[in-house]
């Protein structure tokens, strides 16, 4: 059975920038408040008609490019997305018909929120490894800005996220002990409403809700029940982290760079003190983009790789935690 590897990667984000000095008004916050709570300093927002499929786009690009391939060499294209364009049909389709591809290629739409890149290339990693395709394009992309309620009552969630996307082209590996080595997964359901977006619901007979649902309760804005978050995802990524050395025979003081799920700065510089990794061995971009969910490790990893903190031969782990609980991880050597 052959080894997959990431050929080549991009990253996208849109150019409007958002600091958290033009938030303050609207949610009644400060920048010192959402930066002693995040790290985040500023994130992008999307202009008006601009979907994660058009980010994803921009992100494919840069990453086919880095691969040398075009659209004619993919067999797949993996969206992960949580803000798709549109409840139905799914992202990846669309990524299809705005880059050209003259091949009827299977779509595969991703709903893992922050740990969406991770599941994703779990299945990159199967269909390579197998055979079945030679190159998959995955794309994690995002578009938060559109779905946040910018009032006083949202400022512990909305001032977390921004927009972006990032891309990765999978393929087989030339050399044996080069690519994927393992990707580990996880899910906890019972905590599914710790964080979670309840409207619009087709559990519900009006799946958009009545009004004093929409105008009380504000069940159309995402919830966070953050320490909560923040507790479990100190517990679960070193443990996820762990998992995937002792799968494949390493020790942590053998990783090179950690790519950690962007979500806040805390949780990763705590990440990194409980596994006693130096802070030049962990990737954290957060400060300028804030948590963009299933883009926010394949935007870090393409930074890291362009400005030559990854290099070739490096032992890299990518690990993330987010909604479902889900979480997981997965060990490179690049």
């Amino acid at each position: 059975m052959r080894r997959s590897r990431i050929l080549g990667t991009g990253h996208y984000v849109p150019p409007r920038v958002v600091t958290n000095h033009d938030l303050e008004a609207a949610l009644d916050t400060s920048h010192d408040w959402i930066v002693q709570r995040t790290g985040i300093h500023e994130r992008r927002f999307v202009d008006p008609g601009v979907g994660p499929s058009d980010l994803g786009v921009e992100a494919s690009k840069k990453a086919l490019e880095a691969a040398g391939l075009n659209v004619d060499d993919i067999d797949l294209i993996i969206f992960a997305t949580l803000s798709p364009d549109y409840t139905f049909p799914g992202s990846g389709v669309l990524v299809q018909e705005k880059m050209g591809f003259t091949r009827t290629v299977p779509a595969l739409d991703i709903r893992n929120q922050c740990t969406g890149f991770l599941y994703s290339l779990s299945v990159a990693d199967q269909f390579v490894k197998t055979g079945t395709y030679d190159h998959v394009l995955i794309i994690g992309s995002e578009v938060h800005s559109t779905g946040l309620d910018m009032m006083p009552r949202g400022r512990d969630v909305s001032v977390i996220f921004g927009d972006g996307a990032g891309a990765v082209v999978v393929g087989p590996s030339e050399a044996d002990d080069r690519g994927v080595m393992s990707v580990h997964l996880h899910s906890e359901g019972k905590h599914a409403k710790r964080l979670w977006l309840e409207l619009p619901g087709s559990i519900y007979h009006d799946r958009f809700g009545d009004d004093e649902w929409w105008e009380e309760a504000g069940r159309q804005w995402p919830k966070m029940e953050g320490r909560y978050v923040f507790t479990n995802a100190l517990t679960r990524l070193p443990e996820v982290i762990n998992e995937a050395l002792s799968a494949n025979g390493k020790s942590l003081d053998e990783i090179d760079i950690l790519v950690p799920h962007q979500a806040n700065l805390r949780i990763n510089d705590k990440v990194a003190e409980i596994m006693n990794l130096p802070p030049e061995k962990v990737i954290n971009n957060i400060q300028k983009y804030g948590n963009t969910t299933a883009g926010s490790i394949p935007i870090a990893l393409d930074e890291a790789v362009r400005d030559g903190r990854i290099k070739e031969g490096d032992l890299v782990m990518l690990a993330g935690f987010g909604a479902g609980f889900t979480w997981g991880s997965a060990l490179l050597r690049w």
